[in-house]
This record gives C-alpha cells, structure tokens and sequence, in this order.
C-alpha cells in the first residue's frame, strides 16, 4: 500500500540564498561584503592553516577636492557664453568637507582677495588689496622701516647704556687701583677703585674735590643723585665709607661715579690741535657737541639750567662696546654749578653753546669745510635766536646728516627726504652688519635723529640754522 502523495505546501516569501550563513549582522559588515575583496598574497608551502584569511577593516571614506571649472551636482544650467554674460577665469582649487557640500551650503572657496596666503601677510602686513594700491604699499613700506629703525635704535641704546653697577650696599668692599688720578677736571679729581660683591666687581670712578674749589650748590647735587641713568649726564652710585679706602690720598667719604673718564673735552682739544689737522676734526666737534645739547635738554625738562659751561668740566669716556678709534662718550659732570632756571621761555643755554662752539672749532678754522662753515654759523646764531637746548640739538643733527641747506623754504619736500633718508640708513645697516662690522655710538645717534624727526622739527632746524 502505497503512502498518501503529500499535499503541496502553501508558497511562501522567497528568501535570499547566502553562500554562508553569517553569523552577526551590522552596517559595517554590510559595507565590508560590497567593497572588493583584495588580492590575496600566495600562500607558501609551509602554511600551516587552510583557513580563509579574514577580511581587512574597511577603509575610511575620504572626500576628494574638486575644482570650481569641474560641473557639480546640481542641475544643468546654460553656460555664461550661451546666456550672453562675459566667461569668467578658472579660480583655485580647494578642499572641501561633507557639511559644505549640500545645495544650501556657502560657497566652498572664499574671495580671491582672501585666499591669497602665499604672500605671508602676517609678516609684510599688506593685504590683496594693499597690493593692488601703490599708495597702500608704500605707507606699509614706510611703517615697517621705521619701526625697524627704532628697534635696532633700542637695541644699541640697550648695548651702550648696559651693565650699570648699581647703587652701593651695606656689604660692598672697595679696592684702590691707583694711587694718582686718572683725570684732573676743572674741581675734581677722579681715581679709579673697584667695588667688589661677592664674586661680582665694578670699576667705578671715586670723584674727590679739589682742595680750594668752590663750595658746590646742593640743588644741583641732589638733582644729580635724583636723575635717572642718561648717557651724556655723569651718574653717581654713591658714597665710600669714610674707611672703606685706609690707603686713599684724601680723607672723608667720597661719592663714586658710575663711568671711569679717560679725559676733559680741554684735554682732548689740546691733544687733537698738536697733530695735522684732519678733516674729521669738525665731525667729532659736531657729534661732541650734539651729545652736549642732549644733556642740556635733560636739564631744562627737569627746570634746571647750569650757570657756567667749562670744557674743563666736561668728561670723555669710552662708550660700551665700541671701538677704541671711534666717537667717544660725552658726560655733564659739574652740577655743582646746576642753579633752578629762570621763568620764560628756555635758552639760558645757548649763548653757552655759542662760546663753547667758537672755541672748539679755532683748530678747524683754516680747513674752512662745508660743516667747520656750517658749525660757525651756528654758534654766530645762538646768540641772537637763543632757541632751547633741543632746537640747538635738531641743528647739529641736521647739519650732520641732512637735510641741506638747498632744501630750506616752504614747500621743501622734507617729508619725502626723510623718508628716502630711514631708507638708505637701513640699507647701510645691514650692508654694514653683513660684513660683520659693528655699528657704534654714531650709528645709534643717527637712528636717534631719524627715528625722531618729523616735518616741522626739520623745518626748525633749517629756519635755525640758514633764515
């Protein structure tokens, strides 16, 4: 008896036919199983599995640049040429992210103006448009070469007013050097010693009175212990104990000054009219005597005035750092004829500098040269204007680095000099420094005056000088 024929079962949903059951199910094997497989390395003879080698991890999706003259995904559009507007020129190219690439999104590059980044406009300060306007260039031009200029102003000024000793302390010692002076002034004597801290030690100059000198005004010496550190005005550090030198030629306590003078302007003037005279003789009077303007000036901003220029009074130092043939340092040293300056206008020092000016430059009479002629001139002048000590100081500047008399009147392009002027003096700069040459004191007086000066100040000084 044969079996009942089974009843054909009800069709049912169709399912899909794996190769091989998986055994979990998640969208990152779901994407591993449509990426291609890679091409497997032979297996050697000496594997020891059959095994199918499991699948790679899958790869980071990346999103590749695309450039503007490529066509995106929006719908088509006519073209500018077919809808009568001017082609435009391919732009750059630029990178892209997921959340910039949706039809509503901003455009992906900005303007051209701000995609420029290879100019480095972090150290020129000029933009795309600064660059397309000559005017913006060179007022950029301009800002950046005078603040170059003061930086290396400040930098020399750092070098030659650096390694100040200091006032003196309880436990300092002091050491005589020398039992002569080093230079005789017009009421002191000054007399090298060595202050020693530790293991730290200073050259100062121990400044005795001379015996029969006039008693001096103790306005002017409190002004001078009170004056913050200036390079041309001699500072004082403070006093020797009364026997702190057992073996010092003079008695009592003695003030120490910060600078150790190798002579007086009188000296210095006897030893250059005994040799043939050069023609940097009126050079190194006019940078003496500017130095001398530039103290005078720190004077009259502090309401004092000195009643009595002598060159014998007036100290010669080696600056910090320079050359021993090289401009030598100028100090104020005699406040002990500093008086408080009478009301008015300031001048109570030109007529002082007039005289001083005529007895420098007697050596350099004969050699008659354009600044010898110039010099004269002023001091014939400072008797008459009596200007202050800074518009003695804008004169002596201009007549050693420009501008010249030709340029004097209204209407002179003085602004245009200067500016050509900051420009030459840093070429020259760093000419100078990549021959290794150091630049010295006159190099720094000349960046004071450059990076001073302005339109109307050399306008005075010309006025000073030739009206």
């Amino acid at each position: 008896m044969s079996s009942p024929t089974p009843a054909p079962e009800a069709p049912g949903p169709v399912m899909p036919t794996w190769r091989t059951q998986p055994t979990y199910s998640n969208l990152g094997e779901v994407r591993a199983h449509l990426l291609p497989c890679k091409a497997r390395r032979p297996r050697t003879s000496g594997s020891l599995s059959t095994d199918l080698q499991p699948l790679p991890p899958p790869l980071p999706k990346k999103t590749l640049a695309r450039t503007r003259s490529l066509p995106t995904h929006r719908a088509p559009s006519p073209s500018p040429a077919q809808a009568g507007q001017p082609r435009r020129p391919l732009l750059e190219s630029c990178s892209v992210d997921e959340t910039q690439a949706s039809d509503k999104a901003q455009p992906a590059c900005p303007p051209a103006e701000l995609a420029v980044t290879s100019l480095d406009t972090t150290e020129t300060g000029l933009s795309w448009r600064d660059l397309q306007s000559p005017e913006a260039m060179h007022a950029a031009l301009e800002a950046r070469q005078l603040e170059g200029l003061c930086a290396m102003r400040a930098r020399l000024q750092a070098r030659l007013l650096g390694g100040h000793p200091g006032p003196c302390r309880p436990g300092h010692s002091f050491r005589l050097l020398d039992s002569r002076p080093c230079v005789e002034g017009g009421d002191a004597l000054y007399y090298r010693v060595v202050r020693v801290d530790g293991e730290a030690w200073h050259i100062l100059a121990a400044k005795v009175p001379k015996p029969g000198a006039a008693e001096p005004h103790p306005w002017g010496l409190e002004l001078q212990a009170l004056l913050p550190p200036h390079f041309n005005i001699q500072g004082l550090c403070g006093l020797v104990p009364e026997r702190g030198l057992p073996e010092a030629p003079w008695r009592g306590p003695t003030v120490l000054a910060a600078e150790v003078p190798e002579r007086t302007v009188t000296q210095w003037l006897a030893e250059e009219s005994a040799k043939q005279q050069p023609a940097a003789f009126p050079w190194a009077v006019a940078l003496l005597a500017l130095q001398l303007s530039t103290a005078l000036e720190r004077l009259e901003a502090r309401g004092a005035a000195l009643a009595e220029l002598r060159p014998e009074n007036l100290l010669l130092a080696a600056p910090r750092g320079c050359t021993a043939n090289g401009p030598q340092r100028l100090l104020l040293a005699d406040f002990g004829c500093v008086r408080p300056r009478s009301p008015g206008p300031p001048g109570d020092h030109a007529q002082q500098m007039g005289r001083l000016l005529r007895v420098l430059l007697r050596p350099a009479l004969p050699l008659a040269t354009p600044l010898a002629a110039g010099l004269g001139c002023l001091a014939a002048r400072l008797a008459q204007a009596r200007p202050s000590a800074a518009g003695v100081r804008g004169a002596l500047q201009a007549l050693l680095w420009g501008p010249g008399q030709e340029l004097r009147g209204r209407g002179a392009p003085l602004g245009s000099w200067l500016r050509a002027r900051r420009s030459l003096l840093v070429l020259h700069l760093a000419e100078r420094a990549a021959g290794g040459e150091v630049p010295g004191l006159e190099d720094w007086l000349c960046c004071e005056y450059l990076a001073q000066a302005t339109e109307a100040s050399l306008g005075h000084a010309l006025a000073l000088l030739w009206d």
